[in-house]
């Protein structure tokens, strides 16, 4: 089956935000004719992001659970579909896209600036600066980490107006499991690159800290040429809060088109 026949769409999101991110995504998608599903984290279930703050750091659920765990979350619900579904994920969920698709998961993939799999070492100074802290080294795995507002503006919505940073931080931060930001740098992480795959697209944006543009162009770099559709778009004026940001709309469109050609 081609992407372009495909009809089930499954949003996999990052580390330190909601499920809701997707939310205006999936009622997009979905007046275009897909069936769509963003399911949380394990043990990030709750109805709104305040709740989970109120659990922080103590939830040890939460901060016991590791990478491995949250990809097997996802091939769970891909692997409900009488078909291959499209899969869609941002930050973290684009690495555990990129995992779902290397397993043959998937009809089709897109990586919305990704964190790199492993064999793709981020030595970015401003992706350094913005996650260092969510690996919590030297501290306890048994407490969650969350972001403050300040490493929030950095990390993700710089550029943006004040108010609307405190309304992105109110509306989806969430803690985070130390121990899977960890889990990026170990086996967990790990794709063939070299294995034939399904379509895959990475996308970037030019204000991105987490994920410069120049991270994700070295991912792409490290699929090898080998039959396998692997495009790369850049996207001017979005940083990392990219699910959110007014031009939101745009990005999803060349996201269709690009599945509708595939």
């Amino acid at each position: 089956m081609k992407a372009s026949e495909a009809k089930n769409v499954v949003f996999v999101t990052g580390a330190f935000v909601s499920h809701h991110c997707w939310d205006e995504w999936q009622t997009y998608f979905q007046s275009k004719g897909y069936n769509t599903v963003a399911p949380p984290w394990p043990f990030k279930d709750a109805d709104t992001a305040e709740e989970l703050r109120n659990r922080q750091p103590n939830d040890t659920d939460l901060a016991h659970l590791t990478l491995d765990e949250v990809v097997d979350s996802y091939i769970k619900v891909v692997k409900s579909f009488p078909e291959k579904p499209i899969v869609i994920g941002h930050s973290l969920g684009g690495l555990i896209t990129q995992i779902i698709l290397n397993r043959d998961l998937a009809v089709a993939a897109v990586a919305i600036h990704s964190i790199p799999p492993l064999g793709v070492f981020p030595y970015e100074f401003s992706f350094l600066k913005a996650g260092w802290k969510s690996l919590g080294l030297f501290t306890s795995t048994d407490k969650t980490y969350l972001m403050s507002f300040e490493d929030w503006q950095y990390a993700f919505v710089n550029e943006m107006p004040l108010e609307e940073q405190k309304a992105a931080y109110e509306k989806y931060t969430i803690p985070e499991s130390k121990t899977v930001a960890r889990g990026g740098l170990t086996h967990a992480a790990e794709i063939d690159f070299d294995k034939p795959h399904a379509p895959l697209l990475l996308t970037s944006g030019s204000l991105d800290t987490i994920t410069p543009v120049h991270l994700n162009k070295r991912i792409y770099e490290r699929y090898p040429k080998n039959g396998s559709v692997v495009d790369y778009k850049e996207f001017e004026g979005r940083n990392h809060f990219v699910l959110g940001q007014p031009t939101w709309k745009e990005d999803a469109d060349y996201i269709l088109d690009w599945i509708s050609k595939h």
